[in-house]
């Protein structure tokens, strides 16, 4: 194998890591996280990480490797995916990228815009702001440094109203305006196949509720008590992660149980239509996949590319 790379999206609880490990096994790959929250150590249980007997069966990598304290933009995600994609293909391996984070697919494969080093005091200063007056008061300022952004971002979505002030106040350009350029392209990672996992919408419904019950019985409730102890800044990626409040709540006696996982299941369903809406405008050439019956299937087809790579058109 010569610098191979599948790679598998698809909203939460699709059953694309099943995927994705069934063809790392079959054809010696490695499987390279592109799920924005499983980078985090700490929420193996609340982010569905794969779990140790997963990681026996094939090299996984990217899965908890930062701190919870820590904010991976898609940018530094892009850089860490691809020098384990380089050792992937260094080591004669099939790379097999799987994730539900479409920004982090988009930034692989068509690139971002550039933009200079921001620094970071410029941060800190508008956390310690938002602390004060709250992601409103911030958002109407970005309305007038930066309204085209802003008029897309919804007034309490604090992480990407931070990012817009930052790039503004730190470069002296709009956000936009460096999003409206023709990112440079990026170096090709050898893609043989691209899919979408994307199950029915009762079925991807009915698996949402059955693993978010299956979680709570596995120590969700005591990793969000862990989470929540450590006292992170509100708007760091983590202190979002879906569950994560509810589950928490419950930890503190605030709700039962039964409660924090209707909530979950709510804040999961939300996050999951978001996904299919990013797969269906920004995926729609992906071929879309079913499930789990066509796993066999996949292997198949990913085998013949590797050995007949002059029948591979995708770059």
């Amino acid at each position: 194998m010569s610098g191979a790379t599948v790679l598998i999206a698809g909203p939460t609880a699709s059953g694309k890591s099943g995927l994705a490990l069934a063809l790392a096994e079959s054809l010696g790959g490695t499987v390279i996280n592109a799920d924005s929250m499983q980078v985090y150590d700490g929420l193996r249980i609340l982010t569905a990480r794969p779990d140790e007997g997963d990681e026996a069966r094939a090299p996984h990598r990217l899965y908890g490797v930062l701190d919870p304290s820590e904010s991976c933009s898609a940018g530094r995600w892009v850089e860490m995916a691809r020098t384990e994609i380089a050792s992937a293909h260094a080591a004669g391996r099939l790379a097999v990228v799987v994730g539900g984070t479409g920004l982090y697919f988009h930034a692989l494969t068509e690139g971002l815009s550039d933009m200079p080093a921001i620094d970071p005091s410029v941060r800190a200063r508008l956390i310690a702001e938002w602390e004060k007056v709250g992601a409103r008061a911030l958002h109407a300022r970005l309305a007038t440094l930066d309204p085209a952004l802003a008029a897309r971002l919804k007034p309490g979505d604090s992480q990407r109203i931070l990012r817009g002030l930052e790039v503004v106040e730190g470069t002296g350009r709009p956000l936009s305006a460096f999003q409206a350029e023709a990112p440079p392209p990026p170096p090709p990672i050898g893609v043989i196949a691209r899919y979408a996992v994307a199950p029915p919408r009762e079925l991807l419904l009915s698996r949402i509720r059955r693993r978010l019950e299956a979680m709570a019985g596995e120590g969700a409730v005591e990793e969000a008590r862990a989470v929540a102890a450590l006292g992170l800044d509100p708007a760091l990626p983590v202190a979002k992660a879906i569950g994560l409040r509810p589950f928490a709540a419950h930890a503190a006696g605030e709700i039962d149980l039964a409660t924090a996982i209707d909530r979950a299941e709510i804040e999961t369903r939300q996050y999951a239509k978001r996904q299919m809406t990013w797969v269906r405008g920004r995926m729609a050439d992906w071929p879309r996949l079913d499930g789990a019956q066509e796993t066999e299937r996949i292997i198949s087809e990913i085998e013949q590319k590797i050995r007949f790579p002059g029948l591979t058109t995708q770059s």
